[in-house]
Formats: C-alpha cells, sequence, structure tokens
C-alpha cells in the first residue's frame, strides 16, 4: 500500500448558522452537503464511514488521530461510505498489516470530500451548544455567504425517507457458510459453527428487512446458523410472512423514521403474526406503529460508549449508538409496550419490550461494528423467541450472557423521564 499525500488546498465548512472553519482537503475535490454531526468513538472510522445511518451527514470525529490503520474490505458495513463528508482533526499515515488502501484514497475513490487539521474541539462544542445543524464542506472557490445559503437551503433530515434510498432494490438470501445469494458487495466471510457465536438458531428463517442494515446484524445471525431472507423497506408485510419467516427483524437505517410510512404499516401488519426484533430505526419504526411518537435530538447519541440502564436486570450496558431522533415515553403511556432500557446521559429511550406478544427492540446497535460486543446477547434473546413460535428447541446459550430469559416487570417508576438531548443533554465523550 502506497501512502498518498492529500492534495495541499484548504478547505472549509461552513454551518446554517454562519460558523466557519477552516481546514485542508482530503478525499474527493469538490463539495457536500448534509447535516453536521460528530461522534465520539476513539476508532472504527470505517465502520462509521460505511453505515448507511448516516446517509446525508457529514460526520466529525472528535478523536483527534484518524486514518491510521488505514481501510480494509472486511470493515465496511456496507457497499462503500453512505456520508456525506467527513471531518478530522490529524489524517494520520497508516500502519497496518490489513490495510489494503489509505483514508484518503479511499474516501477519493468513493468521491467523499473531506476535511483535515480542523478543530473539531471547537466544532463539536458548538454542537453540544446549538445542535446539530445542515453544513456544507468545500474545497472550493465559493464565499462564506453563498455557502452559508446552501446550507440552509438543505431540506435537512427531518420529514426525511431515506431508507428509502439506501435499501436494497430486490430480496437476497444469505445462509450459513454459502454466501453465493447475497450481493457481491455484502458477500459474508465463509463460517463455521463456532459455539462462540453465541446460542445456535440452525434450522431458522429469519427475514430482514433492509432499512439501512449494516453487514455484521446479517453476521450475527449467519454466524448463529440462521438463514436470512433481507427484503427492502418497502416490502408490504404480507410478502414477508409469504416467506415463512420464524422471526422478522426490522434493522437500522438512516432518516426520519415518522417518514417511513411504508415501514411503519409492515410493522403494524407483522405484530402479533411473528416475533419481532427492531434496531435503531427499527426501533422507532415499531414504536410507532404501536402508537408512539418521535421526536428529533438537539445533537444525537454517537459513538461507542453511551450507558444504558436495564431496568430489567438492573445492569448498565456500555453500548455503540448512532441516531439523531428517539420516541417519547410519554407517548407510550397507553400502550402494551414497556421501557425496559434508558440512557444515564439523558434519560431517553433505549429499550421496548410488548407485554404480551414477542416483540422487542432497542434504540442502540448490539452487534456494534464499532463498539463493545457486550450487547451481543440481544440475539440470543431473538432466535429463543422466534423459536419459542415455532416450537422449536434451540440450544443452550452460551456461557455468561445476561439477557433475561423471560420478561421481568420492571419496578413502576423505574424510567426517567425524556431527557434534555431534546433541549440540553449530555452526550457520553
Amino acid at each position: 500500500m502506497n501512502w498518498t499525500s492529500p492534495r495541499p488546498e484548504t478547505a472549509r465548512l461552513v454551518l446554517e448558522d454562519g460558523s466557519v472553519f477552516q481546514g485542508r482537503a482530503f478525499g474527493a475535490a469538490g463539495e457536500a452537503v448534509g447535516e453536521v454531526c460528530f461522534n465520539t468513538g476513539m476508532c472504527g472510522y470505517q465502520e462509521i464511514l460505511t453505515d448507511p445511518s448516516y446517509a446525508g451527514q457529514i460526520v466529525v470525529m472528535t478523536a483527534p488521530q484518524i486514518g491510521n490503520y488505514g481501510t480494509s474490505p472486511f470493515d465496511a458495513e456496507s457497499v462503500g461510505p453512505q456520508v456525506a463528508g467527513f471531518v478530522v482533526r490529524s489524517l494520520s499515515r497508516p500502519n497496518n498489516w490489513r490495510s489494503v488502501e489509505t483514508l484518503h484514497a479511499y474516501l477519493e475513490r468513493h468521491r467523499i470530500p473531506a476535511l483535515y487539521e480542523v478543530d473539531t474541539r471547537a466544532v463539536t462544542r458548538l454542537l453540544r451548544v446549538r445542535g446539530a445543524q445542515p453544513g456544507v464542506l468545500a474545497a472550493t472557490s465559493r464565499s462564506d455567504a453563498s455557502l452559508r445559503q446552501t446550507a440552509c437551503d438543505w431540506p435537512g433530515l427531518e420529514n426525511a425517507d431515506l431508507a428509502s434510498v439506501v435499501t436494497c432494490r430486490q430480496p437476497y438470501r444469505l445462509l450459513p457458510g454459502d454466501p453465493a445469494g447475497a450481493p457481491r458487495d455484502l458477500r459474508l466471510s465463509t463460517y463455521s459453527a463456532a459455539t462462540s457465536e453465541g446460542l445456535r438458531g440452525d434450522g431458522l428463517h429469519i427475514v430482514a428487512y433492509d432499512f439501512g442494515v449494516k453487514r455484521n446484524i446479517l453476521d450475527r445471525l449467519v454466524a448463529r446458523g440462521c438463514a436470512v431472507t433481507v427484503v427492502p423497506a418497502s416490502t408490504p408485510a404480507s410478502v414477508a410472512l409469504e416467506l415463512g419467516p420464524h422471526g422478522v427483524l426490522l434493522s437500522n437505517g438512516p432518516g426520519d423514521p415518522a417518514a417511513v410510512g411504508y415501514g411503519i404499516e409492515a410493522a403494524r401488519e407483522l405484530v402479533g403474526r411473528v416475533p419481532i426484533f427492531g434496531i435503531c430505526l427499527g426501533h422507532q419504526i415499531l414504536s410507532l406503529a404501536l402508537g408512539g411518537r418521535s421526536y428529533k435530538l438537539k445533537f444525537g447519541h454517537r459513538g461507542v460508549n453511551h450507558p444504558v440502564h436495564d431496568l430489567r436486570t438492573r445492569k448498565v450496558r456500555i453500548t455503540s449508538q448512532n441516531h439523531g431522533f428517539a420516541i417519547d415515553p410519554d407517548s407510550l403511556a397507553a400502550s402494551e409496550l414497556e421501557i425496559t432500557e434508558v440512557s444515564l446521559n439523558d434519560g431517553t429511550l433505549e429499550g421496548l419490550e410488548h407485554r404480551s406478544l414477542p416483540l422487542f427492540s432497542v434504540q442502540y446497535h448490539p452487534e456494534a461494528a464499532p463498539g463493545p460486543h457486550d450487547n451481543d446477547v440481544h440475539f440470543d434473546r431473538f432466535l429463543r423467541l422466534a423459536a419459542a413460535a415455532a416450537g422449536l428447541e434451540l440450544p443452550a446459550a452460551a456461557a455468561g450472557t445476561d439477557a433475561p430469559a423471560a420478561r421481568p416487570t420492571a419496578e413502576p417508576g423505574a424510567a426517567p423521564a425524556a431527557g434534555a438531548n431534546g433541549g440540553a443533554a449530555h452526550c457520553a465523550a
């Protein structure tokens, strides 16, 4: 792998409020417009870049050194970078035997503009105070006023259905050890039946709704022995049920959950027909299908060290998160959904389960990529529900799991009220 020096020209990040941050250009030439947000992860930049949940966003990394382990095709969470733009403090020369391409060359090849030598601490502090906002990343001769106007004219993420943009166009099937049915860019590594992967789900068929699914979510299911059929976001519930699933997974994805009307309708029709597991956007869609209401957070949760309180086990989970919207817990008061997890940073809702039906959801990413692996046990929990509904018995879970075997009841009043990320919350840094 050859080190390719970034281009020498200066570039800028111009925000809707008129703030201007100077830097130097790398990646592709040109401009990018999107919602400017920050991620506090110390590593995992390639997984962040390729997470479809970041569509329409310019991501600012708070860790100062980025690019120091290059890029690898094995670390991508989708076909390629999904971000609109990328901003870092220091662009490092890579030194890693797994790397096949520098971060600069990788972004340049995928036509993603980026900035380095930016005061990312100042950008992050501004976004925490004023909130995530539209911005333009540019290595062009346009004036600051012109770039600011472009940011002001950008429609934003509210009311934006981006799931329809990033979803697959045709269904495809993944089988353990046989990736031939997957699109080339999402083919999985060869799998062996390793018990370390958790509970075995051999014989189970899972339908995964692709609202912007990360590869590692599919990996976690296939590695457990499940057959997985991935379907486009707009697939009607009747079509999904015709595939004969033992369970349905509603995936992560970008944009405003309230704008994904077709997904909400499908989830509503699936409730009570098949076990359901919702992740991130899928969690929000499932909540909306059952009477909940979503709202936009001030600056969102994006990082790999967000503490979440499990109200059932009274343990604290360290979670990987990436979302700019949340569910209002007060909107669920009349529903059959029970709050099971809340953020310790701002009290926002992080987990739900139905009081009588086999469905649950989490706002964070149990598959990590990047992040801690502590929450992988949620996939075991999902497979137990799917197997029980089908009258099947699965082998015992791997030792060490802390996922409850049955639904305990949280004590009344245990869930904190929605926190101030809709106003002035404190996010993990």
